[in-house]
């Protein structure tokens, strides 16, 4: 595939475009990473250097593609953490112009904006902005459990609260969600489920609760069940291979011992995935 990846990007260590791109041009696909900020590293650190780049120079990138001739190329556009609405724009903005060269294309977008334990974590209108504006106009979104339950107006503390959770989301809009981080009543100690719902059904897989939480787990999460699921046309399968994947870039970083995750480390895992954690039906 070609993939119109817009998204942050950092000099040193792994979030947004600079988690996104290398698992995809490592599992065969190309990427076009257009970049909304250039810091220096992850804000998680506290402290950062860089540039956030105008919406107007983003869109600017963007329209230099689409002077190529290239635009109506891209197979998907893929899009994380958007912290202006005016960048939100720019973004529904290039799936519109993509789709209408390539109507087979699809727009992936991850939800940002808090977790559990964190709360919130984006600026105040965001969060509405996501549920209302971008999520609709998705075909895939990748939110946390966290994010479910805001995007869906509600609190799941089951499987069924959190697929009826999901029916909620999909019916604004996107057919393809993948849910990260469930932590249900369900779910044994020290374990946590990631689900991904379709048209096609149903599927859970259930991986041990690491005890590391490291940034840009979610930027390579997104990335890898998109290209997954659009070249195997299978949710079950992009489940399959997306959580083995990461579940070994986790331990690969807590070996290292590092607080950036292990992408090079771990790219025989992103290449060829473990059959590590299979997925089993839930409808």
């Amino acid at each position: 595939m070609q993939i119109l990846s817009i998204q942050s990007s950092v000099a040193y260590g792994h979030v947004g475009n600079s988690a996104a791109t290398f698992p995809l041009q490592r599992i065969g696909h190309e990427v076009w990473p257009v970049l909304t900020v250039h810091f220096s590293n992850h804000t998680g650190y506290g402290a950062w250097r860089g540039p956030l780049l105008a919406p107007a120079d983003v869109a600017d990138v963007i329209a230099g593609i689409e002077d190529r001739g290239v635009l109506g190329q891209a197979d998907a556009v893929l899009s994380g953490y958007q912290g202006d609405p005016a960048v939100g724009a720019v973004i529904l903005d290039a799936v519109a112009r993509v789709k209408a060269l390539n109507p087979d294309a699809v727009y992936c977008c991850d939800p940002v904006m808090g977790d559990v334990g964190r709360g919130m974590f984006v600026r105040p209108g965001i969060p509405e902005f996501m549920r209302d504006t971008v999520v609709p106009q998705a075909d895939v979104v990748t939110p946390n459990h966290f994010e479910l339950d805001f995007l869906a107006g509600r609190t799941t503390t089951t499987i069924a609260e959190v697929l009826d959770a999901v029916d909620a989301v999909r019916d604004r809009g996107p057919r393809d969600v993948l849910v990260t981080s469930v932590l249900t009543s369900e779910v044994e100690p020290d374990h946590l489920d990631v689900v991904a719902v379709s048209d096609a059904g149903a599927w859970a897989v259930t991986t041990p609760l690491l005890p590391i939480s490291p940034n840009g787990c979610g930027d390579v999460t997104a990335a890898l069940y998109l290209a997954h699921l659009r070249t195997t046309g299978s949710p079950a399968t992009a489940l399959e291979r997306t959580t083995s994947s990461v579940f070994a870039i986790l331990e690969a970083t807590i070996a290292a011992g590092t607080r950036e995750i292990q992408l090079i480390a771990a790219q025989d895992a992103i290449a060829d995935p473990p059959p590590t954690f299979p997925a089993r039906r839930l409808r």
